[in-house]
């Protein structure tokens, strides 16, 4: 005859219950956190605008565009880009004398995620509306550099740097630490789908594969080097942050993974450091920890 003993503790699925709830209510609030701090207050309106109005998107939801920018190696590779932005001289330039990102370093972040997503994910109408709005406001950003050189936001050469800095940044980020790396044709597809946003916002001819970014780059790189303006956001980014004490630890770890994704030519410029082997284990598991983390509170 079997014996069959009920080892059931009074009181352990009420118990168990509890702690489920408390970990969805901690889930839920440190999500809130992370949007309110990427999308700014005006965040809810924004995203039932984009995700919730009807009328045909630009990318239909099969694209690599939307994987990519809907993955939170985004917060890794964002940060990668102002690196990288900033050594070409005249964007730093504007930059620094133009966006505020000293003063307002959340809003200038919740303005291009609102862009990203607006162009990304919105309907046509928003998507175009939000072009125009940063077509309008770089009509009006233009100056004379640090060394002598006039500068204007509008000026193609410089967006086509802004562009594909961002979309190399967002690309190598997604694949060392988004949830499915793209294979070949993805990530052509991926610079290709990016290219139609570029021309919208007046990019000549903009790469549409991974090759043709990769020479672009390298036809860029005569022109970059690290100013003292740019040493200084660099500064900024990585070890000056506007953020309170139990936020830092998390930034430290992107931080460093935005870093050690930097090609070891642009480092120099900026004096950050090249560290191949604690790269390829410490930072590397770091990244993969904080943007799993992200990626967890942000789909609560």
């Amino acid at each position: 005859m079997d014996l069959v003993v009920d080892l059931q503790v009074p009181g352990l699925g009420d118990v168990s219950a509890a702690l489920a709830d408390r970990v969805a209510g901690l889930r839920a609030r440190l999500g809130a956190d992370v949007f309110q701090k990427v999308a700014g207050d005006e965040g809810p309106n924004r995203r039932a605008r984009i995700h919730s109005a009807p009328g045909p998107r630009w990318f239909a939801e099969d694209r690599p565009i939307r994987r990519v920018h809907g993955d939170a190696s985004m917060f890794v590779g964002g940060l990668r880009a102002l690196l990288l932005q900033s050594l070409h001289p005249l964007a730093m330039a504007g930059v620094a004398g133009h966006s505020g990102y000293r003063g307002d370093p959340w809003g200038r972040l919740a303005r291009t995620s609102y862009f990203l997503a607006a162009t990304t994910f919105g309907p046509d109408d928003e998507a175009r509306a939000t072009i125009e709005r940063i077509k309008a406001v770089h009509g009006r950003v233009r100056g004379v550099a640090p060394d002598g050189r006039p500068y204007s936001a509008g000026d193609p050469h410089l967006l086509e740097w802004v562009h594909i800095a961002e979309i190399d940044s967002f690309l190598r980020a997604h694949q060392r630490y988004g949830s499915r790396p793209l294979d070949r044709e993805g990530r052509d597809g991926y610079v290709a789908d990016t290219a139609r946003v570029a021309r919208e916002l007046g990019v000549v001819d903009p790469p549409e594969s991974e090759a043709e970014l990769a020479a672009r780059l390298r036809t860029f790189r005569p022109e970059l080097r690290g100013t003292p303006e740019a040493r200084s956001a660099a500064r900024f980014l990585l070890f000056r942050p506007p953020l309170a004490l139990p936020a830092r630890a998390p930034y430290a770890l992107l931080a460093a993974a935005a870093v050690a994704l930097l090609p070891r030519w642009a480092r120099g410029p900026l004096r950050l450091p090249y560290l191949p082997v604690a790269e390829a284990t410490v930072v590397r598991l770091a990244g993969e920890g904080v943007t799993r983390g992200i990626r967890w509170v942000m789909s609560g």
